[in-house]
């Protein structure tokens, strides 16, 4: 398993695994639920004030630290917005990215250390307006000063400055909420009751296996939505040629993942018959071409978003592999049904 330097580290095992937190963590969780507490009371009491920009704000979240496959639903969203006549833009934060303070537009060309991973991911795959600024309340005017009639937050369930009218958490279908408890003792960012005042929970199932079953970790519960990752062609760092994954089925490969849960994106490849090498890099780790030096000439999968960093030095044999969501039709008629109603009462 490769070690990389990053200042983004991946969780540490007791949150999933079903042991003990250490003491000082359990501690240091009580600390920071009561900062949880008094901060939202200072937004429910109009201390702190949250701002709205005009037009229908969807944000799409998730309560816990880390990926739950946030970013390949938001890249459906704009797509299906589109499709059904809307003009939208994406806010994101842009974790990782140099000089953090200065707001920024993302565009296709735009370098990924000035833009951040996933925003420049959704320049380039779904064609959308896209601002980063720490400031998501800021974002979202921009975007629509820019012409946008509907914001989508990349993340931000808990960036309360900006005012949305649709809050959409997404949720690990393997990892739920982990042992249940607050950062650091957990991967809680706020309290299990915030789920309540979420309008949809989109289960991230994964893939299914290659024998068609569904894993049942995977399975949505009550009140929530069932997301499929459907993975594309392998598309060439270097080069207009695209495989098939099945191409790859039956041989070994490098796999590199530097996202929330690294797991997920080995598992879909070993799951299509693939012989996986793994090489897991924390979430939003910044590539140098000796990361991808591995001693040998397999060929190299990884995700769409850690392609958009490893692009300018990869070899002749590196491929990203493409994500899209599946999700029922039913949750694309309420999520839209929503909408409307939002932009009526708006425009009132």
């Amino acid at each position: 398993m490769t070690t990389a330097r990053s200042t983004h580290p991946q969780p540490p095992p007791y949150w999933f695994d079903g042991s003990a937190p250490p003491w000082p963590a359990r501690l240091l969780s009580h600390v920071y639920a009561g900062a949880v507490a008094a901060r939202a009371a200072l937004f429910r009491h109009g201390v702190l004030r949250s701002t709205h920009p005009g037009k229908p704000v969807v944000v799409v979240g998730n309560l816990i630290a880390g990926g739950s496959g946030k970013t390949p639903l938001v890249i459906a969203i704009v797509e299906r917005l589109r499709e059904e006549g809307w003009v939208p833009g994406v806010a994101s934060r842009g974790y990782g990215r140099q000089d953090p303070t200065t707001p920024r537009w993302v565009e296709a060309d735009t370098a990924p250390e000035l833009a951040g991973d996933e925003p420049l991911l959704i320049a380039r795959e779904a064609v959308v307006p896209v601002r980063v600024d720490r400031d998501r309340a800021a974002a979202a005017r921009a975007l629509v000063e820019r012409g946008c009639n509907v914001v989508v937050c990349d993340d931000g369930l808990q960036h309360y400055r900006l005012k949305r009218d649709i809050e959409i958490e997404v949720i690990d279908g393997r990892r739920r909420y982990g042992n249940g408890l607050l950062l650091p003792a957990g991967p809680l960012r706020e309290p299990l009751s915030r789920r309540a005042d979420c309008d949809f929970h989109v289960v991230n199932a994964g893939t299914e296996p290659g024998d068609g079953r569904i894993a049942e970790a995977g399975e949505a519960g009550f009140g929530e939505w069932r997301m499929r990752l459907l993975p594309g062609d392998a598309q060439a760092l270097r080069g207009a040629r695209a495989l098939p994954l099945s191409a790859f089925s039956g041989q070994r490969v490098h796999a590199v993942a530097g996202i929330g849960h690294p797991e997920r994106f080995f598992s879909l490849l070993r799951d299509l018959g693939i012989a996986v090498v793994p090489h897991a890099f924390p979430d939003h780790h910044r590539y140098t071409r000796e990361d991808l030096a591995f001693g040998s000439d397999l060929p190299v999968l990884m995700t769409a978003k850690d392609a958009v960093k490893c692009a300018p030095f990869a070899g002749e044999r590196c491929y990203s592999v493409p994500i899209r969501t599946e999700l029922p039709e039913a949750f694309w008629v309420m999520l839209l049904d929503r909408l409307r109603e939002c932009a009526q009462g708006q425009s009132m």
